[in-house]
């Protein structure tokens, strides 16, 4: 019997799947000369990662032509919107390790990925200018067009050798995370609580701290300044504020929403390291395997629950939860 045609395209928050695991790849990429892990290793998890990012983005268009809703609303829609914009982010990692293997090939991905980046945060911010948004939309996501893209984009020109680029993308990153943080805090604290397939989003609040003292260890050749010192203590309270929703997290239902642990997860993962090699710590090689040990726990246990659900055939119920999540989100508050 024929499966029911779709009625809407594919929800834009699977696509935390392919950053997450890019983000875990990255984080092997830096530990693997810690434990004096052969690069091969690393370079399956990137290979997945690429994988992944290239059969969604697929699959995304694919449904697209199925469906009637037009590709424009669904990024104009309050809470699904900003999600876009890990598309270029997840390409701009995998131009970082593309350039490992054909440099030229590397610098071109991660230009035209910051290119898209910043020509879709333009356009997002324009529709967000037209005053038809509800503080209830604002959820984790809202991080990732100016804030999560700029700061990875910071990382990922000075790796590929586009320097020049680096600075002003880690302004453009610095700025919007104050400014969308102080946002995401005020929907969080004084608006009704997330829908539970949303409520992962939180985690994102640690990774801005911790991509950001990647950047700048990256940008001022490991110097232990003043500023990447006081980012330090803000990605610690940061940390300590997710170790105290442990339990909310806990409770909640498992969803493809999951996925949007592993990339925050991976970031502090990678910050941490950074700081092992910087400080020059003797036994470096103890908190970075522990550290790797509880990402690699997180990632298979999420990519196994998400692989179960393709087996059960409930990826179409599980779109539905993130739809609904979703368009509850972004309805206004009626108490």
């Amino acid at each position: 019997m024929p499966s029911a045609r779709p009625t809407s395209r594919i929800p834009l928050n699977t696509l935390a799947a392919p950053f997450g695991l890019a983000g875990f790849a990255e984080t092997w990429s830096y530990a693997a000369p810690v434990l004096g892990v052969p690069a091969v290793v690393p370079q399956v998890f990137w290979v997945v990662a690429a994988v992944a990012w290239s059969w969604l983005l697929g699959a995304h268009v694919l449904r697209g032509v199925r469906v009637d809703e037009r590709l424009v609303d669904q990024l104009r829609h309050p809470a699904q919107g900003p999600i876009a914009a890990l598309v270029p982010a997840t390409a701009m990692l995998l131009g970082v390790d593309l350039a490992r293997f054909w440099e030229l090939g590397g610098q071109v991905l991660v230009v035209l990925a910051v290119s898209v980046a910043a020509g879709f945060a333009a356009w997002l911010l324009s529709t967000w200018f037209e005053g038809r948004l509800t503080l209830e939309a604002v959820h984790g996501g809202y991080l990732l067009p100016t804030v999560a893209a700029a700061l990875v984009a910071a990382v990922a020109t000075h790796e590929v050798g586009v320097g020049w680029l680096s600075w002003a993308c880690f302004g453009v990153g610095v700025f919007f995370w104050g400014v969308m943080t102080g946002l995401l805090l005020i929907r969080l604290s004084f608006r009704p609580a997330l829908p539970d397939p949303l409520v992962p989003t939180m985690a994102i609040l640690v990774a801005p701290p911790a991509v950001a003292t990647v950047s700048l260890f990256a940008l001022t050749d490991d110097a232990r300044t003043l500023p990447v010192q006081a980012i330090a203590g803000l990605g610690v309270l940061m940390l300590l504020v997710q170790l105290a929703l442990l339990p909310r997290y806990v409770r909640l239902g498992f969803s493809l929403g999951f996925w949007s642990f592993v990339f925050p997860a991976a970031a502090v993962a990678t910050a941490a390291i950074e700081w092992f090699r910087v400080l020059d710590l003797p036994v470096a090689w103890v908190p970075t395997t522990v550290l790797l040990v509880l990402l690699t726990l997180l990632v298979v246990v999420v990519g196994v629950r998400s692989l179960s659900l393709a087996a059960r055939h409930l990826l179409g119920q599980a779109e539905s939860e993130l739809h609904a999540a979703d368009d509850e989100d972004a309805a206004p508050a009626t108490h």
